[in-house]
């Protein structure tokens, strides 16, 4: 089910059945004071894997969106949130795409729920790597937490706190084998 840009969102459950179609919009956003209750929250939740995306570094890796980033920023990531919907709904981790927003002068760390997923603009002096890498500190060693991006420095410190990592090329690979299962199962 396509919706006017050309993504769509599906809910399954557990065996990836089908429940339902949903094409909302934003449902939930907090801001700086609330941001940690709520990413704590998230790690409480019943699901155990959880999926980083460093945002930007997907954005650039990948040549459908790195063109469109380079008529409209706002374009591009509208778009990788909505494929990564959609690589949620299939995979059921617990997606936290990361941005960064350390030049925005007086930036909090902001924090939102975009239709399936998490989404987090980091504060004013904070990468989305450094945000990503603190996350993994704190979680890597008690959950299953996988990081997608081709930052090397990055990578190397991820692997370190004991999650695992998918490169952007290998990422948007996983991404379109679960949109031909989506179109070969669900929308045929």
């Amino acid at each position: 089910i396509l919706n006017n840009t050309g993504a769509f969102y599906l809910i399954t459950d557990n065996k990836n059945q089908l429940v339902s179609v949903n094409d909302g919009n934003l449902t939930e956003a907090v801001t700086n004071s609330d941001a940690k209750d709520y990413i704590s929250r998230i790690i409480s939740s019943d699901k155990d894997k959880y999926l980083l995306v460093d945002g930007y570094n997907i954005i650039y890796a990948w040549k459908e969106l790195a063109e469109l980033a380079a008529v409209n920023m706002d374009g591009a990531r509208g778009k990788l949130l909505d494929i990564l919907c959609n690589y949620q709904a299939m995979t059921n981790y617990n997606l936290i795409a990361v941005f960064d927003a350390y030049r925005v002068k007086g930036h909090d760390t902001e924090v939102s729920d975009y239709h399936n997923i998490h989404v987090v603009f980091t504060k004013e002096a904070e990468t989305a790597d450094r945000y990503i890498e603190k996350f993994a500190h704190e979680h890597g060693k008690k959950h299953h937490v996988r990081v997608a991006t081709s930052d090397g420095q990055e990578q190397i410190i991820i692997i370190g706190q004991g999650c695992t990592l998918v490169s952007a090329r290998e990422f948007e690979k996983e991404v379109k084998e679960v949109e031909e299962h989506i179109r070969n199962n669900y929308l045929s």
